[in-house]
């Protein structure tokens, strides 16, 4: 039996900053390959790779992934909402910034305090936690406002920050089948296997669906990019997370997260030269602080 922490210590400060740098990277590094291998043929190889090696993981743990449980149809329901988040999200940074994407992703937890409630009674919301969710949709629809006035010349940054919302949407929509059905109970590998087993199903179909090209012939930093976003990004850190998630409080960590769009904020800004705007900077404090609202337990 694993003996749950009730604090965060250094070990655990240090792999939170780490993933939350990383994801916040993460899409900054997605967005500069897209000019070399298209965006969701990218996510294609991502989760099929990733696929092999969080099954050789389980093999070598000896972590059962077959056995019957009941969470067969609540697990490829959460697959299919994991494809559908990573396809809005990689096909959104073709129009939009990855900083604003990542900001619009990472509203996931607005979407689980909207919908849990209505399936979970212990999750009521508190005045606090109503206050947190007015500040966040405020601050998403400060940055959708921006996002429709710069589309207004010709582009399509709006559509990129639609698709990235629908990703944060469909992200809480996961963490709901999560935690409402029988996967509550599964291990968090299996739980994996079944998001990133959907995913590297459909990714390449969605991929030939758009109309991307398949191109095999990658440049080093290519190869490098999604080497990186398969090895560290869809395995080390979700497996860390995970670990991380069955030995420390999750409402303390869950703050930590907040910090991977000021990051990608950091990088997007740096590397891709995007603009770092009043109205997203706003749009930020009031996304991050609203749900940091969410997350606070209800008084009484």
């Amino acid at each position: 039996m694993t003996q749950r922490k009730t604090s965060l210590d250094g070990l655990a400060i240090g792999l939170l900053l780490a993933c939350c740098l990383f994801w916040g990277f993460q899409q900054v590094l997605v967005k500069a390959t897209i000019a070399e291998v298209p965006a969701v043929f990218q996510a294609a190889i991502r989760f099929n790779f990733a696929l092999a090696l969080i099954w050789l993981w389980c093999r070598w743990r000896g972590i059962a992934v077959f056995e019957r449980d009941g969470s067969l149809w609540p697990g490829l329901l959460a697959g299919a909402l994991f494809a559908a988040e990573f396809s809005c999200l990689y096909t959104a940074l073709q129009f939009t910034g990855a900083s604003r994407a990542t900001v619009f992703l990472y509203t996931s937890p607005f979407w689980v305090a909207l919908v849990l409630p209505l399936l979970v009674k212990s999750e009521r919301l508190g005045k606090v936690q109503w206050a947190g969710l007015t500040a966040a949709f405020v601050g998403v629809a400060f940055a959708l406002r921006e996002g429709l006035v710069v589309s207004a010349g010709g582009g399509r940054q709006w559509l990129g920050d639609l698709l990235a919302l629908g990703g944060g949407m469909f992200w809480g929509l996961t963490t709901v089948v999560l935690r409402s059905s029988r996967l509550a109970k599964v291990s968090p590998e299996k739980q994996l296997i079944y998001q990133v087993g959907v995913s590297a199903a459909v990714l390449p179909l969605l991929s030939l669906g758009l109309g991307e090209v398949w191109v095999w012939a990658f440049s080093p930093f290519a190869l490098s990019s999604l080497v990186i976003q398969t090895v560290v990004g869809a395995f080390a850190s979700y497996l860390t997370w995970m670990w991380m998630l069955s030995h420390y409080p999750t409402t303390r960590m869950s703050v930590f997260v907040f910090l991977t769009p000021v990051f990608a904020l950091v990088f997007g800004a740096l590397w891709l030269r995007e603009p770092v705007t009043v109205n997203l900077i706003v749009a930020v404090a009031l996304v991050t602080g609203g749900i940091v609202l969410v997350g606070r337990k209800p008084a009484g």
